[in-house]
């Protein structure tokens, strides 16, 4: 294992330790936000500096990845979002290099990105592929593609 894939292993365990550690606390607030349906990036981490190809692992808490068609109550797939806001909320989500849809409940693709700032993004769409009446979206995260493998 590479010096990068120990560091990116080692920050992931030492944040769920600290959101495990945070979660115990008392309060209303978070008490209703621990049940709440979620998206979120678990890799990369926002800013973390990244050679192409690239791992992106996708996280969800809350309802049930199924298949694009699938129409049950509290099941949806993927779409990833690379460099682009989020689309209109009450149309299909576009297909196309900024617009990545994971219709067979994947949960992490690997992509192939110039060097540069870029931005990702989960949203969860139906199996029409339209984002749920409360949309399930990650917060944005920034990543820095180098040109060269880390070590």
């Amino acid at each position: 294992m590479n010096l990068h894939k120990i560091f990116a292993l080692t920050t992931l365990i030492l944040t769920a330790a600290l959101l495990q550690a945070c979660s115990g606390s008392e309060g209303t607030d978070t008490q209703a936000n621990a049940s709440a349906p979620e998206v979120f990036i678990v890799s990369p981490l926002d800013g973390a500096t990244v050679s192409s190809p690239l791992t992106v692992e996708f996280g969800i808490r809350g309802y049930t990845l199924a298949p694009a068609g699938t129409q049950d109550e509290g099941t949806g797939h993927h779409h990833l979002l690379i460099d682009t806001p989020v689309p209109a909320l009450g149309a299909p989500i576009p297909a196309d290099d900024n617009h990545r849809h994971f219709g067979k409940a994947q949960t992490f693709t690997e992509l192939e990105l110039e060097p540069g700032l870029h931005t990702l993004q989960l949203l969860l769409g139906d199996g029409n592929h339209v984002p749920h009446s409360t949309p399930l979206r990650s917060e944005q995260i920034t990543i820095t593609v180098v040109a060269e493998a880390l070590e």
